[in-house]
């Protein structure tokens, strides 16, 4: 994975979990759902492995701080995220759901 890359949701409808899964098996991550309340943060951090994560419900805002940018996420968008790229996070208003993939 070169650099992060967000990759919005264009279809007319939202996508289900078990088509994202696909997705993200063919790609050859394995993926796991987490979810958070309304307004939750992260601190910064950063990860020893590449990550994919797709936004099933809700929406959840990344920060990138040594690029100086914010992301958002809603249904259906998606973040390719880098191993070691440091990045801190506020979910949305309605909480958030989403689908993360770790390459195996």
């Amino acid at each position: 994975m070169n650099g992060f890359r967000v990759t919005p949701w264009e279809a007319a409808n939202p996508p289900t979990e078990d088509l994202l899964v696909k997705i993200l098996n063919g790609q050859g991550y394995s993926s796991y759902t987490w979810s958070n309340g309304p307004h939750d943060v992260y601190s910064a951090h950063k990860h020893g492995y590449n990550k994919v994560i797709y936004v099933l419900s809700g929406s959840i805002t990344f920060g990138l701080p040594l690029l100086k940018r914010q992301v958002t996420l809603a249904v259906g968008d998606r973040l390719d995220l880098p191993a070691g790229t440091v990045h801190d996070a506020q979910v949305g208003p309605d909480g958030v759901v989403c689908l993360e993939g770790h390459m195996e």
